[in-house]
């Protein structure tokens, strides 16, 4: 058994951080848990690979929720990233923190140091911004943030086109104001993916005490009473074990951090008990308060439109030509994350905040892409920022290598199709403004047939899904039903923390990679204090 100070379950975006930061301090041993493999692959570093990975499954772990009665009974996609930098290898590289209320809301329910002038800190330490330098932005972190180096025309044509629509420009979503609609900044560096791993771990993998050991499925934390020593884990077909002198940093992500706790005989007693799993420690919250941003897809056919990404002999001419650009240079339509557009809306003008988040995409997005769609066109992502629904993770068996199920709960709350309906009615409104109607472009049959509030629900009910940020399965706070206090120790257990997105107490209004990049900052910041 190999012996560390500190064993992070989990290469993702938060694991990242902490064995960066933690293996600064050289007296400090520090081994990395990570299912996938290397993080070597040219799609993950070149920006635009994230459409080839979304087709193969590569590099993710493919899972599928439960069926949603709010879907219709469908089952959603639950694609997280399966190699070293987790989902922020995969994922499509925007940088947005959310709104500060965001984190007010987190100080508010019981977790002083978590307001958001106690985080901000630790998003400027994180970044290092290529454009801005205020007090709104960080130079120097590990992070690289930065404008597209070579974005598609029609994403500008979309802001465009959403300012006539009466949306103020936002040249900074993370800026003193949230609301406005522009384009995003991405986690690139060089033309390339700057994902956690290459921000906080690739640099220091020189470092004798951090050990990276990839390929390693944990299935299970190893106590001695109610002390979390070490983990368990299949490597190759073998059962393997690592110990930890000072912690265990549980940081798996929002579908698999509290499955491996239940493994471990840590949740609700019945559930454990449902599958033979004996109760260390019964903590009813653990797997409870899932939720994520629903989110739908509305497909603009514009065949003339051939400078987009789209399937014709154009657009293969157009790919070619990309990939040498980007070989030699670094630049030219390679460096897309597709979601090149956005912004921040108010669903009615009765709202304190932006409850709509908007993704510009400059092509046909069909079941996340995995479907084949013939021609040229775009789409644009309506998601709800403050979803009222919740769900929960749970085992479907007492085998760790069985995927949990997975209930987001999406749509269950009447609040959000209402809101999800007046966001899709807005989107609706820009695509339809002269700034992109000029191009010819037309709905496909059944996004056209969605007109009335009652036929757009429906269209909701049969196309909506994830955008990809499941949180709060392992809720901080003080609470009876929260799984881990404010400097993210599990409550009951020694030697425990979480450290990853189940945290959040309620979703942040974003994207959700830079606020999980902060919260694992801040936990290097606690845990060093021990």
């Amino acid at each position: 058994m190999r012996d560390f100070d500190y064993v992070v379950i989990g290469g993702g975006s938060a694991g990242c951080v902490l064995a960066g930061r933690l293996s600064e301090d050289p007296a400090v041993r520090v081994g990395l848990l990570e299912a996938g493999g290397s993080d070597d692959s040219v799609l993950i570093h070149c920006p635009a690979g994230l459409a080839v990975m979304a087709r193969t499954g590569r590099y993710n772990w493919g899972l599928q929720t439960t069926a949603q009665p709010g879907l219709g009974g469908r089952r959603g996609y639950q694609p997280r990233g399966k190699v070293l930098g987790g989902s922020s290898s995969v994922n499509a590289m925007v940088y947005v923190r959310g709104h500060p209320d965001d984190y007010e809301h987190w100080a508010a329910a019981g977790n002083p140091g978590w307001g958001w002038r106690d985080v901000l800190p630790y998003f400027l330490r994180a970044e290092h911004n290529e454009r801005w330098d205020n007090a709104w932005h960080g130079r120097g972190g590990p992070l690289n943030v930065m404008d597209l180096r070579s974005p598609n025309r029609f994403s500008a044509v979309f802001v465009d086109a959403a300012v006539q629509a009466g949306h103020a420009r936002n040249d900074d979503f993370n800026g003193p104001v949230q609301e406005g609609v522009g384009l995003y900044q991405v986690t690139h560096r060089n033309g390339e993916r700057c994902s956690a791993a290459k921000a906080y771990l690739t640099p220091h993998l020189s470092r004798p005490n951090l050990q990276v050991i990839t390929g390693a499925h944990a299935t299970r934390i190893l106590f001695e009473g109610r002390r979390a020593v070490g983990v368990e884990y299949r490597q190759g077909g073998r059962l393997q074990q690592v110990r930890a002198r000072r912690e265990v940093l549980l940081s798996a992500g929002a579908l698999l951090s509290p499955q491996l706790l239940m493994l471990s005989g840590v949740g609700p007693a019945d559930e454990l008990q449902r599958h033979g799993i004996g109760v260390l420690h019964h903590l009813p919250g653990v797997g409870q308060n899932l939720h994520d941003h629903p989110d739908v897809v509305q497909v603009v056919d514009a065949p003339r439109l051939t400078d987009l990404f789209g399937l014709s002999p154009r657009g293969a001419l157009n790919l070619l030509r990309g990939i040498r650009q980007w070989r030699a240079q670094r630049s030219g339509m390679l460096t897309t994350n597709f979601a090149e557009a956005g912004g921040f809306l108010k669903s009615s003008p009765d709202e304190a905040r932006p409850d709509l988040q908007l993704h510009f995409v400059i092509g046909k997005l069909v079941d996340h892409g995995r479907k084949t769609v013939l021609g040229h066109g775009y789409s644009l992502h309506v998601c709800l920022l403050q979803p009222q629904s919740r769900g929960s993770v749970r085992l479907a068996s007492g085998d760790p290598l069985q995927a949990p199920l997975i209930d987001p709960g999406f749509l269950a709350h009447d609040g959000d199709m209402a809101r999800m309906v007046r966001g899709f009615q807005m989107g609706r409104h820009i695509l339809r403004q002269p700034a992109l109607a000029q191009y010819g472009g037309s709905e496909g049959p059944a996004l056209a047939q969605a007109q009335t509030e009652e036929q757009i629900a429906q269209f909701i009910r049969r196309h909506a899904d994830t955008i990809y940020h499941p949180v709060g399965s392992c809720r901080m706070g003080p609470g009876p039903l929260d799984v881990v206090d404010g400097e993210l120790r599990v409550h009951g257990l020694q030697g425990l923390r979480v450290v990853d997105a189940s945290i959040m107490p309620r979703i942040v209004s974003g994207n959700t990679n830079a606020p999980t990049v902060m919260i694992a900052e801040r936990a290097a910041d606690l845990i060093k204090k021990f």
